[in-house]
């Protein structure tokens, strides 16, 4: 079944939820119950694991005799601005489970937006007076830098993977098994700018190479047809014929991609061979597999100009999450072409001087 890999992730972020949802109060399930047919199972595991820090907090530093699972849906209006405040404070450095954490200000902004749809949810249903959380300004965030590869960097990135020079000598004991793999997850990723979870997901018969298209399954569950390149048509060919040569492969096992164990390759194995070979070729630059969607929407965009191509191109549902990200490309394409307007000829201010 082609997205067996999606409702088997669906099925386990269901079972954690449902596990989150015991330690939290007894209202929260209707929240949850409520906003199912608008989001996706991993949104409300996150929104889940959101809301289980900051009842830790309450019932640590608001209400401190009384417990989380005890606590009642009228008690989120004795919770104030000024505990908010100092929610988002706590976050800066706190402790959880016996662990330590850390939050930047994004994963602030995050939290505090799960809080505002929570309250909002009860708010709107008249089961509280007070959306407090609405009152609270958003932690003001920078814009960051894209980080992404140079044209040169991309090639080498690319050659690497093929030749293995510059790894290790425990990881070029392994390279001849994994380089034609390699090679076209990091061609997939340049050439499509697809998501890491959409890559983990593509199986053998989501390939179509008489007209070098693919389906993946985006943020949310839909369907969608990407297009690739000749040369990422090759190196994905050149992967698949040598996947089919693998001996003692399960029949049932369906994924394109495959671990050294022959089984779907993970996200966490995928982060680890792109970090391997960026290190090589830009070893100041934290490369990242979202980095190599940076590259691809980068250069799309300077190639075309088109934000709306390169918002669907990315899966973008909002063409001003495109804009904001690509914003400084336009910027900088207008410093460029500022350079070609002349007041004067420069013949004619040397004859004045």
């Amino acid at each position: 079944m082609a997205d067996s890999y999606f409702v088997e992730r669906n099925s386990k972020n269901l079972k954690k939820l449902n596990e989150l949802l015991l330690e939290l109060p007894h209202f929260c399930k209707s929240y949850f119950i409520g906003i199912e047919n608008t989001t996706s199972p991993l949104s409300r595991l996150n929104y889940a694991y959101d809301l289980r820090i900051f009842f830790d907090y309450v019932e640590k530093r608001v209400f401190v005799n009384k417990r989380i699972k005890d606590m009642m849906i009228k008690d989120l209006e004795d919770i104030t601005v000024t505990d908010f405040e100092c929610f988002l404070s706590y976050l800066t450095e706190y402790e959880f489970e016996g662990e330590i954490h850390r939050c930047s200000l994004k994963a602030k902004a995050r939290k505090l937006c799960t809080l505002r749809s929570f309250y909002k949810y009860f708010f709107n249903r008249e089961m509280i007076i007070a959306n407090t959380p609405a009152k609270i300004k958003t932690p003001k965030i920078k814009d960051a830098e894209i980080i992404k590869l140079e044209s040169n960097e991309t090639a080498t990135l690319l050659d690497t993977a093929e030749s293995g020079e510059g790894l290790s000598k425990r990881q070029k004991s392994y390279h001849n098994v994994t380089k034609t793999r390699d090679l076209a997850i990091l061609s997939l990723f340049l050439g499509t700018g697809i998501r890491i979870s959409e890559l983990v997901g593509i199986n053998c018969d989501d390939i179509n190479f008489d007209n070098n298209s693919f389906v993946i399954t985006r943020k949310g569950g839909s369907r969608t047809i990407l297009y690739f390149s000749k040369e990422t048509a090759k190196d994905l060919y050149n992967w698949y014929v040598k996947r089919a040569e693998i001996k003692n492969l399960p029949a049932e096992e369906d994924a394109l991609f495959l671990s050294i164990q022959n089984k779907r390759i993970n996200v966490r194995t995928v982060e680890f061979l792109v970090k391997k070979y960026a290190k090589i070729v830009t070893p100041l630059k934290h490369i990242t597999p979202h980095k190599l969607r940076s590259t691809f929407g980068t250069s799309l965009y300077k190639e075309t100009g088109d934000i709306y191509m390169v918002a669907d191109f990315l899966g973008h549902k909002d063409v001003n999450t495109t804009r904001k990200h690509y914003a400084s490309i336009s910027e900088d394409s207008r410093r460029q072409a500022i350079k070609h307007v002349k007041l004067r000829e420069e013949n004619e201010e040397n004859n004045e001087n």
